[in-house]
């Protein structure tokens, strides 16, 4: 499968960042850090004033599914990773192994999740309420999350401030965006290829700011070409093993085939469109800021892949059941 020209553009942004780190730092010439602050208060108005709330009450009442998807993002996820990031100590530099439970502590994907569980013929009302809840308590749980291993990797990560750092550059223009919607939501939801565009933009200009800082700090020159080899065997590893497992949780529940579909998608992704905005606000201008948010980068390509496949294995299973049940039922 071919990469997609979002990800190719984030490879471009890395390239530049190597080429001219000088231009991208906090202190350079575009001030990026206050630009993708600015950037990122708007992209969350524009998903607040975008969001229904009767898509998401639509799809709040399937408990067993929200329990097993919300498990996954928020139990199982920082366990493998807790486990990852203390069982390679030694083996690994802290900001790697930061990297990796930073990964594994945040919040599901939105926009992708409900999309791969809508071609994949599942439960999409859940899907939809499912993305968006783990969005607003990753806001919470994912600085609580870090905290806890945040001190020995990259020094001490003061919890309160942390949570309201995030709340206030995430979840207060997303709220204002929610309150403003019944006069601005038809517009923003017309121009919803925008709202795309202007998200992207932002998660480019966060990127190119953290390898910018990570390569002028001389970062890059500490690590030989296999650690980029590992770090994505780990991600890949972690992937397969967290859809192997929301897949075998969903058939021991007895959930039928369309709640499986949500409860992979929702329950094995991870929000670089949050995670690349949370990292800015909790790591600021760290070095090693780079090297935390590249599994994320890798993360989010696998998950696109790996997922688009299972996605239509699970369409084509939806389509022979439906064959098998017009051809026993005949009109």
């Amino acid at each position: 499968m071919k990469i997609d020209g979002f990800v190719l553009a984030m490879l471009g942004a890395v390239a530049l960042a190597l080429a001219m780190p000088w231009l991208g730092t906090g202190d350079g010439p575009l001030h990026l850090g206050l630009v993708t602050t600015i950037g990122i208060g708007i992209v969350f108005f524009l998903h607040g004033a975008a969001l229904s709330p009767s898509a998401v009450r639509a799809g709040a009442a399937n408990w067993r599914l929200h329990l097993v998807v919300h498990g996954s993002t928020f139990l199982l996820f920082p366990a493998i990773g807790a486990a990852l990031f203390f069982g390679l100590k030694g083996m690994l530099a802290p900001e790697i192994r930061l990297g990796i439970f930073y990964l594994c502590a945040l919040s599901s994907t939105i926009s992708s999740s409900v999309a791969m569980t809508a071609i994949g013929r599942g439960n999409v009302p859940a899907a939809i309420f499912d993305a968006t809840l783990s969005g607003l308590l990753g806001m919470v749980l994912t600085p609580l999350l870090v905290s806890l291993v945040a001190k020995t990797a990259t020094g001490h990560l003061p919890l309160i401030p942390a949570i309201w750092d995030v709340m206030k550059t995430l979840l207060l223009p997303f709220a204002a965006g929610q309150l403003l919607r019944p006069w601005i939501g038809g517009f923003v939801t017309r121009n919803k290829a925008w709202t795309s565009k202007a998200d992207r933009f932002v998660i480019l200009l966060i990127v190119y700011s953290a390898f910018c800082e990570s390569t002028e700090a001389g970062l890059w020159s500490r690590y030989a070409p296999l650690t980029l080899v590992v770090i994505a065997l780990l991600v890949l590893l972690l992937l397969g093993s967290v859809i192997a497992l929301t897949t075998l949780v969903s058939r021991l529940l007895g959930f039928n085939r369309a709640d499986e579909v949500t409860a992979v998608f929702c329950g094995s992704k991870k929000s670089l469109a949050n995670g690349a905005p949370i990292a800015r606000v909790l790591f600021g201008q760290n070095p090693a800021l780079g090297m935390i948010v590249l599994p994320l980068m890798m993360y989010h390509q696998a998950q696109l892949i790996v997922c688009s496949i299972l996605a239509r294995r699970y369409a084509e299973k939806a389509d022979r059941e439906t064959a098998t049940e017009d051809a026993l039922n005949p009109a």
